[in-house]
């Protein structure tokens, strides 16, 4: 195991700046998973650390060791990559013990540590099959026994999981948590999925345009987002962003109702609220917005719906069992404390 630094990171491809000098320190054991839209260089990150890509500037620290420079057969790290990568020739074991082909250790060593990591991955069974004899889940699990069986400091993860249907999905985010509690190993994973990234982080680290915008653990960054960015980026349905302006010590959205949110901002800023859809409920007599009920998404015990207001459609969410009709007039609701304030220009969170 190892921590891992990265300072002040660029990368540029012929004149285009990519990533644009990002800074991370990651803890030994730690399970950090990078999350973003596509495009936003989460990626690239993760190929300048394993040594795929070359640094334009700035260092990548590796357990205390600058390896900017480094092979990345000289890295000690392992890659797992959305394409499983296994090959189709080969059982099982030898493609797990491929892994092993430039160790030194001896061959009753390597059979040990082959049979060690196939038990912890409960594959022990499936070691004299070929890979056209197992489900896409197990393909997986192939893959990271062929990464787990060299003990690296530092386990790369690039959306491992993105070529699998959405139970596989589920189940193998399951088995890929609970190999890190039994390892502990240090894990960087790369998804486009805020949920895989919810589930499985220790911390998240939200990019956008080669940029940071905000790392923290799966609650701060739900509970705490940075910016109106990673608020509406992280959470299903996304937050419901409200325009209001603020007056008299308040918050007034549309042409009547005020808010107070204990904050002290300047007469006739221009600011946005943030409310996710979990806190925002019909019924009251005041309300924070109202409008017409235009679909209905039943999920059970609540349902979702969405309603078209002055300051544009949100999403709220009802009882299972009597929502509103779509067509329905509704008034919304929110506590103050569960509303975020950002500013209305830059987007920054002002709480």
């Amino acid at each position: 195991m190892a921590s891992l630094t990265i300072r002040n990171l660029v990368k540029t491809y012929d004149k285009t700046e990519v990533l644009h000098g990002i800074s991370l320190s990651v803890k030994d054991g730690e399970f950090v998973v990078f999350v973003g839209p596509s495009g936003c260089g989460k990626s690239t990150t993760l190929r300048l650390i394993a040594g795929l890509e070359e640094t334009t500037s700035g260092e990548i620290e590796i357990a205390g060791r600058t390896v900017n420079n480094l092979e990345p057969k000289d890295r000690n790290i392992a890659m797992v990559f959305q394409n499983y990568a296994i090959y189709p020739h080969m059982t099982v074991r030898k493609n797990i013990g491929f892994g092993l082909r430039t160790s030194k250790l001896s061959k009753t060593e390597r059979i040990s540590r082959l049979e060690e990591v196939a038990s912890i991955l409960d594959m022990t069974e499936l070691l004299g099959r070929k890979p056209s004899q197992l489900s896409g889940g197990q393909r997986q699990r192939v893959a990271i026994g062929r990464a787990m069986v060299r003990d690296p400091a530092v386990f790369l993860f690039d959306e491992p999981l993105s070529n699998l249907d959405a139970q596989l999905r589920t189940q193998m985010r399951l088995e890929i948590k609970k190999l890190h509690q039994r390892v502990g190993n240090t894990i960087v994973f790369v998804t486009h999925d805020q949920v895989e990234a919810m589930t499985l982080a220790d911390r998240i680290v939200i990019m956008k345009d080669g940029h940071i915008q905000q790392v923290g653990t799966p609650s701060e960054v739900y509970h705490q987002p940075a910016n109106t960015f990673v608020a509406q980026f992280i959470g299903a349905p996304s937050m419901n962003m409200i325009p209001g302006t603020v007056a008299g010590g308040m918050v007034r959205v549309g042409s009547e109702l005020k808010i107070g949110l204990g904050l002290a901002l300047e007469e006739g800023r221009s600011v946005t609220l943030g409310v996710r859809p979990d806190d925002l409920h019909p019924g009251g007599a005041a309300s924070l917005v109202e409008g017409k009920v235009t679909v209905r998404e039943p999920l059970g015990p609540e349902t979702l719906i969405y309603v078209e207001t002055e300051q544009g459609e949100v999403i709220a969410k009802a009882d299972g069992k009597s929502p509103p009709e779509v067509g329905e007039h509704v008034k919304l609701n929110a506590e103050p404390d569960s509303i975020h304030v950002f500013d209305g220009e830059t987007g920054t969170s002002l709480a």
